[in-house]
């Protein structure tokens, strides 16, 4: 298996997240996409005003590396308006995919209506442009009912507004991998909480974001059916050894 495929190499620090100056986290940047190059991985995925920088690397390497941004990062509080934008922006700096952070606070609070509206807008808005469209449920910010039900309200959304060709490029993705949990657990991906999303988005694909660790456990999640997995240690894993980055 040609596992590269799958990995989305994935570096979204903000320099003062990662306690260096501007000049310092881009080059961290660059050696982000350079490696993805290199390596052959499906896509990059960095934060919006990085699209740019990893758009002419590619081009110049004549790579065929995606590019992908993070939209509404990482709260997922921001105005449907406001993520809008942010996504327009980023498809005319070249984005390929464009990862939403869905309103899951709005979600949890029982304001259906914002999340239904931001997921059809969001959406519409990546297809129209011919882009693959992601949707973060962050999960471990929700119990177990409601990974099942922002899963299903994200896959009835999607049926009840695009056609079936479209459903393939619409994925419901696990996390952002930096939500705060207490006690230590998990802020990614697992195996029980991949299975709701997968039982309950289908028709839509699922990514599976933060905790994967290992090539044996990507090799898990690619066989329960996620279609992506994103980490921000792709060569790690896909070299067989275990990840040493905190997504």
């Amino acid at each position: 298996m040609k596992i590269q495929q799958y990995l989305d190499s994935t570096y979204l620090k903000t320099p003062e997240q990662a306690s260096l100056s501007v000049k310092e986290n881009t080059k961290v940047v660059e050696v982000f996409i350079q490696e993805a190059i290199d390596e052959g991985f499906k896509l990059i995925m960095i934060r919006p005003d990085m699209v740019k920088l990893a758009s002419k690397m590619i081009k110049d390497a004549n790579s065929n590396v995606n590019i992908g941004t993070v939209i509404g990062f990482p709260e997922g509080t921001y105005s449907i308006d406001e993520k809008l934008v942010e996504a327009q922006k980023a498809i005319e700096d070249g984005a390929d995919d464009l990862d939403f952070v869905c309103n899951y606070e709005a979600f949890k609070r029982g304001d259906i209506d914002l999340v239904k509206n931001e997921i059809l807008e969001g959406t519409k808005l990546g297809l129209a442009h011919h882009k693959i469209v992601k949707w973060i449920i962050e999960v471990a910010a929700l119990n177990a009912n409601q990974i099942i039900q922002l899963s299903a309200l994200i896959k009835n959304v999607v049926m009840a507004n695009f056609k079936e060709e479209c459903y393939s490029s619409v994925f419901v993705k696990s996390s952002t991998g930096f939500y705060k949990t207490k006690e230590g657990l998990p802020n990614g991906a697992t195996v029980p909480t991949i299975i709701m999303m997968l039982e309950n988005a289908s028709p839509l694909s699922v990514k599976a974001a933060g905790g994967v660790r290992t090539y044996e456990e990507a090799l898990e999640m690619i066989r329960l059916g996620v279609k992506r997995i994103g980490t921000s240690s792709a060569k790690a894993i896909a070299n067989g050894q275990i990840a040493n980055g905190d997504y």
